[in-house]
């Protein structure tokens, strides 16, 4: 085990946590999830993590790296009227969909067949408002937010993967030196999982379970295997699904969302100076589940820190961290001239936020742009 090994899992693991916690904490907030539950999400995603890359790094002998689903938490965070024993519901049902992707050809199909444009289309509505809300946050609290985004701005010239972790870094270096957040009497209790029984509310499965289903294939598994590819290693695509969907469907018993493949931080694991030897670089994939254990048990502590700090600082902080798959999402949207305005309908009834029979937007903007799509297409044929 080389100290490159560790160092690069080190990075990758902290870029991953730093750069997103403060959106799987809005998630949780809008489940209703209490400070036990919210403990035991972290927890149990941070294990699952560990465990399937772990798991699939040795089984492959090929460096496999996991993530949570960032944009899954997006849209976990959009959500009104959910409570934390439905979103497990949804969790569940996401995580079976994508371990039966891996079983059943024609499903996996049925989600190749959604046009690009669309699907990025969906991922962008639910990310925009988030974005948006980094403005209000500036001109709520300036003096916190706006160095923030100074950080960010000059560390991404040179480092665009550590750019959202500086900021954090910035955020709460003023937020205690400015006395805009005071010191929390920092304990390390034992974490503790949390067992939530899931409520199979048909709205929340349709609204919230297959949305967060598709986002997660979609805008994390694809790009993941893509970077596996590009790194010249053979992606393990149906073994990835099987473990990533069958550990999330357990692991959201705990009140944890989806796992996937990662992408960002997969390519700081993957390059030559990870190891000379490219048939050894697997090994990081041991590497990276150790510090996830650790960030996993370190949660409570953690948690207690970030929950001090003024609500803009988070807001900022999400804001800036879905600058980048927001703008990915928009490049993807408007990329083909063919669905373009399909596109645009998802994109504006997504981002709306409007709920209708209990299913959510990201849903309804999928339904519409399909609809508008398939007629166009039968126009022109």
């Amino acid at each position: 085990m080389r100290i490159s090994l560790i160092s690069a899992a080190v990075v990758a693991a902290l870029v991953g946590y730093g750069s997103t916690i403060a959106l799987v904490l809005a998630a949780a907030l809008a489940v209703g999830a209490d400070a036990g539950q919210t403990a035991s999400w972290v927890l149990a995603i941070s294990l699952a993590k560990a465990v399937g890359s772990a798991w699939l790094s040795v089984w492959n002998r090929v460096p496999v790296v996991l993530a949570w689903s960032t944009p899954g938490a997006a849209l976990i965070a959009a959500t009104t009227g959910i409570t934390m024993p439905e979103a497990v519901g949804a969790f569940v049902l996401a995580g079976g969909l994508v371990a039966l992707t891996a079983a059943v050809r024609p499903l996996s199909r049925l989600v190749a067949a959604i046009p690009d444009g669309i699907a990025a289309a969906m991922l962008a509505g639910v990310l925009l408002p988030f974005c948006l809300r980094g403005a209000g946050a500036a001109e709520a609290a300036p003096g916190l937010v706006l160095p923030m985004v100074a950080v960010f701005a000059l560390v991404r010239l040179w480092n665009p993967a550590l750019a959202v972790l500086a900021a954090l870094a910035a955020g709460v270096a003023l937020a205690f030196g400015t006395g805009a957040a005071l010191l929390p009497a920092l304990t390390f209790p034992a974490p503790a999982p949390v067992f939530v029984m899931p409520d199979w509310n048909i709205g929340v499965l349709i609204g919230l379970g297959l949305p967060l289903y598709l986002v997660t294939m979609a805008s994390q598994n694809l790009p993941g295997f893509a970077v596996m590819r590009a790194a010249g290693y053979q992606p393990p695509v149906t073994r990835a699904l099987a473990v990533t969907g069958g550990i999330s469907a357990v692991s959201a018993l705990f009140g944890a969302h989806t796992i996937n493949m990662a992408a960002i931080t997969a390519a700081i694991c993957m390059g030559d100076d990870v190891h000379p030897d490219r048939d050894q670089r697997w090994k990081v994939g041991l590497a990276y589940a150790v510090i996830w254990v650790l960030l996993g048990l370190c949660s409570p502590a953690i948690l207690v820190l970030l929950g001090a700090l003024p609500p803009q600082v988070m807001e900022a902080l999400v804001a800036l961290a879905l600058l980048g798959p927001l703008m990915g999402a928009l490049a993807g949207a408007f990329a083909v001239a063919e669905t373009r305005f399909a596109a645009t309908i998802t994109l504006a009834v997504g981002g709306s936020g409007v709920v209708v029979f209990g299913v959510g937007a990201a849903f309804w903007g999928l339904v519409a742009g399909l609809v508008i799509y398939g007629l166009e297409r039968a126009r022109r044929g």
